[in-house]
């Protein structure tokens, strides 16, 4: 199987996703896996079935839109939309985040895990003082351009 065949697989097992898979990370993941976001860092694939195991207990929904696709030898890069809803974040209203995943395999199995995406436009935007802080801040930026 190819990266380009893998990244469709990653893709399609995240969007399949819930607190009631979370052991199926063991079909796309390297048991030391290295798996970066900008919430956390964690090692190994016991530690990444508990991070989501916590990350999609309270969530609604979260499906991931895929935008582009890259790969060489063993590494590819995917462009994406998530579409999350959370009761803790914004009172469970829709929310979409741009974000990129990069990504390494070894052995057919991804070793390497590597999330950007902004957190502001995650979570910061969407709580009562610091959302409406941050927009203030952000209106002051633009206009002293």
């Amino acid at each position: 199987m190819n990266q380009l065949a893998r990244i469709e697989q990653l893709l399609s097992f995240y969007n399949q996703l819930s607190s009631s898979n979370i052991s199926g990370l063991a079909q796309i993941y390297h048991a030391d896996i290295q798996f970066i976001d900008p919430v956390k860092a964690v090692n190994g694939l016991a530690e990444l079935q508990q991070h989501f195991t916590h990350s999609y207990s309270n969530i609604d929904y979260c499906k991931f839109e895929k935008l582009q696709a890259f790969e060489q030898i063993n590494q590819g890069v995917l462009t994406w939309k998530m579409h999350f809803s959370h009761p803790s974040i914004g009172n469970s209203k829709a929310i979409v985040v741009d974000g990129c995943s990069m990504l390494r395999w070894q052995n057919g199995l991804i070793i390497y895990h590597r999330d950007y995406y902004d957190l502001q436009q995650m979570v910061l935007t969407h709580l009562p003082v610091i959302g409406w802080l941050t927009g203030k801040v952000k209106q002051r930026m633009a206009s002293s351009n």
